[in-house]
């Protein structure tokens, strides 16, 4: 039995609404996208704007000039140790494959910064540069430095070169990782979006307050309290 028809009906209008709304976001009505689909690919472009870590790790990167580096690494197959075996070569440096396993002799930053020039590309979006210099697909290049580092890591722990370790994980995170997660994605400067970016975080608030609220009145026009 219902307590308080008007706060009762006006939470049933506010889920009525609020439903009417949610339909409509989920909805293609945004160039074939729904709205979770346009804000997502928005946040995307925005935050790519504000991650480009390369330049910065590429100075970094320089610190080991004339390092020479032994490195045995263990790929998950066959065919992936030959397709790293690429990007090694790619830096200058001499490797040995026997099945799933590498071993790799060379300078250290020349391995990084190639690393680092098919990042870049990656980054902005020219993977055909990428898949042109290696021979098959730009993704699996990228994905294939992304093991490699792991590997490298595991190595040069193992053999207590723990500054060398900590830039190849710098590379992995800030580089290799965003270029791969941002690949095809064109970056946008957040000034450019000011707008948009301020209506929709108003709006998250607004909406899930609007359901808030809706659930309050129904339940208080049901005559329910909350008491302490």
């Amino acid at each position: 039995m219902i307590g308080n028809v008007k706060k009762f009906y006006t939470g049933l209008g506010l889920i009525i609404g609020f439903t009417i709304v949610l339909i409509l976001f989920f909805m293609p009505l945004y160039g074939g996208k729904n709205a979770l689909d346009y804000l997502d690919n928005l946040y995307n472009t925005i935050s790519k704007g504000s991650a480009y870590y390369i330049p910065k790790v590429s100075e970094e990167a320089k610190k080991f000039a004339g390092t020479s580096v032994t490195l045995n690494l263990k790929m998950a197959d066959g065919k992936q140790a030959e397709q790293t075996s690429a990007l090694f070569k790619a830096g200058g440096a001499e490797v040995a494959v026997s099945g799933a396993e590498l071993k790799v002799t060379g300078d250290f930053e020349k391995i990084l910064q190639t690393a680092l020039v098919d990042a870049d590309a990656m980054y902005k979006n020219d993977g055909k540069q990428v898949a042109g210099k290696y021979g098959y697909e730009e993704k699996r290049a990228l994905y294939n430095w992304w093991k490699a580092c792991a590997e490298m890591d595991r190595d040069l722990s193992k053999q207590k070169k723990f500054k060398e370790a900590k830039a190849v994980i710098l590379i992995q995170k800030k580089a290799i990782e965003c270029s791969y997660n941002y690949y095809t994605i064109e970056p946008q400067n957040i000034g450019d979006r000011w707008g948009t970016v301020i209506f929709s975080l108003f709006f998250y608030v607004i909406y899930t307050l609007w359901y808030g609220f809706a659930i309050l009145f129904m339940f208080e026009g049901w005559g329910l309290r909350l008491g302490h």
